[in-house]
């Protein structure tokens, strides 16, 4: 993944994280807690493929797992997103862009129910009850309506933004050129330059010497002048 992915995705992960617990969890919503985080990592997953999007999940998750009130173990949440971020990522077509918004409103509703289930379940396996306690039922309910409602405001937006970073000018690729342009110095790879001076090299070891313009043949006549002499 190229250093501009993880430029841009931090600030998108640190803000999302922010209000998800400063603003979001404290609405004191019935049901689960609006997930922004996860959408962010969703619609980052989407632009940038299975790969960045895990690396992106893993990250974001373990950002929550240690932000302030941290109730649940450590990597909990890591894993949760992790596998979300490559299962949103697999969608991404060859293109690199969705032709319209049903396949990502699906990733996203996908997204929300496979999340709390899967949050649920890791729960459950190291002893944590609260879901139980909460009802499973209501919790994926709520979880999936309280995504949905915020999607289209925050997954068009974080895509649209990943998109630029991915038609930046700057983010070269491994081979030093722009991803999807041409060189910067193309008339060195094409060979133009080397054909024209071996041209030049050519006149030289023959002694033919190219046809002046108009406005040079008195130079010429001069030089000749100078040789007789």
């Amino acid at each position: 993944m190229r250093i501009n992915r993880i430029l841009l995705a931090t600030p998108l992960v640190v803000v999302a994280l922010i209000v998800q617990v400063g603003i979001l969890a404290r609405l004191h919503l019935p049901g689960a807690v609006p997930d922004l985080l996860m959408l962010v990592v969703v619609g980052l997953a989407l632009v940038y493929g299975q790969v960045g999007g895990s690396l992106i999940g893993f990250g974001a998750g373990l950002l929550a797992d240690l932000a302030p009130p941290a109730d649940h173990a450590i990597g909990r949440y890591a894993l949760v997103l992790c596998v979300i971020g490559y299962a949103a990522g697999l969608t991404k077509p060859d293109g690199g862009q969705h032709r319209s918004a049903t396949l990502p409103l699906m990733v996203v509703l996908g997204s929300a129910i496979g999340s709390t289930l899967l949050y649920a379940g890791v729960g459950s396996l190291v002893g944590d009850t609260a879901a139980r306690h909460v009802g499973l039922v209501g919790l994926l309910l709520s979880a999936t309506l309280y995504d949905l409602l915020l999607a289209p405001f925050t997954v068009p937006l974080v895509m649209a933004v990943a998109r630029r970073t991915e038609h930046d000018p700057l983010a070269a690729d491994s081979g030093g050129a722009v991803a999807g342009r041409q060189p910067a110095y193309g008339w060195l790879a094409t060979g133009t330059g080397l054909k024209a001076s071996r041209g030049a090299m050519k006149a030289i070891r023959t002694g033919r010497v190219p046809k002046p313009a108009r406005g040079g043949r008195k130079s010429i006549k001069g030089i000749k002048g100078v040789k007789r002499l």
